[in-house]
């Protein structure tokens, strides 16, 4: 992988792009510069890792979902994270041609993902890069989903009880509902992709 061209690649698309070396480096970066502001969180187990909220939370107002304030369940702070200054999230998958995915169940990490904060960060390991748009979804569908499905418990969707792979099944508990194709920046936002040199996520 040619990583000077995936760079440009997202520039084109119209992204501010910076390229980690470690996720320790990026959580650093990410630790500096969002500093007094409210921030929201989408599901992701490269965020985790990162261990952004425990850092986040100490010189911001943070919205995490998997973290509900007293009185509040996860549905609601999904809610709150849909207003903040700054959201946070990864991708299930992306291109090196600058083009980003991500497969939602709720909507709420995609939807907070595109209008409604003053900046998104997309934070992702190379393990998520595909030469192409196609193989991207492939990724997605095949290997991300259903490890996904099996890390949120689900066994009645179509992945899990059979081959881990993707069978566009119907079931209730189905986690990949929606799919969201980021061709390039959304207007009036602001957004910054943080690749990491790294295999991060799912």
């Amino acid at each position: 992988m040619d990583m000077q061209r995936v760079i440009q690649a997202f520039e084109r698309n119209r992204y501010d792009v910076r390229v980690f070396h470690t996720g320790e480096e990026a959580a650093d970066y990410l630790d500096m510069v969002i500093d007094g502001k409210t921030v929201g969180f989408g599901d992701s187990e490269t965020l985790i890792s990162l261990g952004l909220y425990s850092r986040l939370r100490t010189h911001n107002r943070v919205f995490d979902p998997k973290h509900p304030e007293e009185g509040k369940n996860f549905t609601e702070t999904a809610r709150e994270c849909m207003l903040t200054d700054v959201f946070l999230t990864s991708v299930n998958g992306a291109s090196e041609t600058g083009i980003m995915v991500n497969m939602d169940g709720m909507g709420n990490r995609a939807g907070a993902s595109l209008f409604g904060h003053k900046k998104v960060f997309f934070v992702f390991g190379v393990n998520k890069l595909r030469p192409t748009l196609e193989e991207a979804i492939r990724r997605i569908k095949n290997e991300a989903a259903p490890k996904n499905a099996l890390r949120h418990g689900y066994t009645d969707t179509g992945c899990v009880r059979s081959d881990r792979r993707c069978h566009d099944c119907s079931s209730p508990n189905r986690i990949c509902n929606a799919m969201v194709i980021y061709y390039k920046k959304m207007k009036r936002t602001e957004a910054e992709v943080i690749i990491i040199e790294e295999n991060l996520g799912l």
